[in-house]
């Protein structure tokens, strides 16, 4: 049996990690619980599964979870960043699933491996931000990081029994979003709710968002150099709208190996969960590929995403403006999911916050959470100099 920590248990991949884990009981322990403010889904997560530490988001939400809990119940209840931390480095944890949303996830995943944990990453930004730092410390301390993210997953599975060296390029797929067709002028017209409706899979209101400007592919880009080890001049992105086709690699011979399944999370969930093994499908849902009948693939120009450039940008000058990006695309995000900015400005600020950054180079992991905090509070003054004016 596997011991398991979940940061974030209350979001979309933490709840598709808890359903995989009820369905294989016997393969599964889940020793650690990290959440928000969902109170109500974690106390239902921790009845049913009976972690030994659990950690939420400020100390008067803990107050109130220990409130509506038995006294009986026999385990320990922390909060804030130091708690994550804490569930993150159970002693007896074997694999932590970092499925925080943001920046946030970095400090307790980098914990997780500093003692020795796997880890199920589906936490983009860890690598994003701190890619050389954490990759560094995955090998001193001899960690697996497995990744979740469906494309990662996909490439990492198209890469076993391979040699690096053969390896032409990584091709990520993207499914579009939800404004694949629209001009530059029909996306200064969308609406939150118009955003808000992927349509192809059911994530958290972030990812949702960063998927519909593509800042999530951008992100993906940068996440694929560091676990992949490959330059960003191998790494390619394809529009494939009905997101059958997760990711492909493409070796020197002209051979591709694609990987394929439905859009189900659990799908990619399981396997980083159960790996090197492959369990079995509890759901028993299974492609259908007759049904499909067409595949489509159309190469993602960057000039008609620009958080693609933004990315390539970002992974080619370094240092710490992986995380201003990240950091400022985060904030503008938020202000958009407030709709105290437009769709389209969210990567234009964006761009706008990483033009006027200094950026330092091999930074330390404290440097680059100052970064990150530096690029939000950039972006908040732009938005609000910008709200003055209007």
């Amino acid at each position: 049996m596997k011991n398991i920590s979940v940061l974030g248990s209350t979001g979309s991949i933490g709840v598709n990690t808890l359903n995989v884990v009820r369905r294989h009981p016997a393969e599964f322990c889940i020793r650690g619980l990290s959440a928000g403010e969902n109170i109500s889904l974690l106390k239902s997560q921790i009845l049913e599964f009976s972690p030994a530490v659990v950690s939420v988001a400020t100390e008067r939400l803990a107050r109130d979870l220990a409130a509506s809990l038995s006294p009986r119940q026999d385990f320990k209840i922390l909060h804030g960043l130091e708690g994550c931390i804490d569930v993150a480095s159970i002693s007896d944890v074997d694999l932590v699933v970092s499925a925080m949303v943001g920046s946030k996830g970095l400090l307790p995943t980098l914990k997780a491996i500093e003692e020795g944990k796997d880890i199920a990453l589906a936490n983009k930004e860890t690598l994003v931000m701190a890619g050389e730092l954490v990759m560094e410390a995955a090998r001193k301390n001899k960690v697996r990081i497995i990744p979740v993210d469906s494309e990662h997953s996909a490439v990492f599975q198209c890469l076993k029994g391979y040699r690096k060296k053969d390896v032409r390029r990584i091709i990520l797929t993207a499914s579009g979003g939800p404004f694949r067709g629209m001009t530059a002028g029909d996306l200064h017209r969308v609406t939150l709710e118009q955003a808000l409706q992927h349509p192809r899979w059911k994530m958290g209101k972030k990812i949702t968002i960063d998927s519909a400007t593509m800042m999530n592919k951008g992100l993906e880009i940068l996440e694929a150099k560091w676990l992949f080890g490959v330059g960003l001049d191998m790494i390619d992105v394809y529009v494939h709208p009905q997101s059958i086709v997760h990711s492909m690699v493409e070796y020197h011979d002209g051979s591709v190996m694609a990987q394929m399944g439905v859009a189900d999370m659990k799908v990619p969930i399981a396997y980083a969960l159960s790996y090197p093994k492959r369990m079995k499908n509890a759901a028993g849902e299974f492609l259908n590929l007759p049904e499909i009948r067409n595949l489509e693939f159309y190469r993602a120009d960057p000039d008609r995403y620009t958080a693609l450039k933004l990315a390539y940008r970002a992974g080619r000058e370094g240092g710490t403006l992986p995380a201003v990006m990240n950091g400022a695309n985060e904030a503008a995000v938020h202000a958009f999911l407030q709709k105290r900015i437009s769709f389209h400005e969210i990567v234009r600020l964006t761009e706008q916050v990483m033009s006027v950054h200094p950026v330092r180079q091999k930074p330390s992991i404290e440097e680059i959470v100052d970064a990150d905090r530096w690029a939000k509070e950039r972006m908040e003054t732009i938005i609000e100099k910008r709200m003055d004016h209007c």
